[in-house]
């Protein structure tokens, strides 16, 4: 049926694919929102400061 060194390659492939579908479920739901939510905060922020040294001059 398989020789030994297709079973290791099917194994790796096997591997390889577990790798990435994890990753892409890892990205999804925390790096990407993590990195989406900071990006706004820092947003918000800089409109925050810019509007008071507004006011302040």
């Amino acid at each position: 049926m398989f020789e030994f060194d297709q079973y290791l390659g099917f194994l790796a492939f096997l591997t390889i694919l577990t790798i990435g579908f994890w990753l892409m479920i890892f990205l999804l739901t925390f790096v990407v929102p993590y990195w989406l939510i900071g990006n706004l905060r820092e947003i918000f922020k800089e409109r925050k400061e810019a509007k008071q040294a507004q006011l302040e001059e």
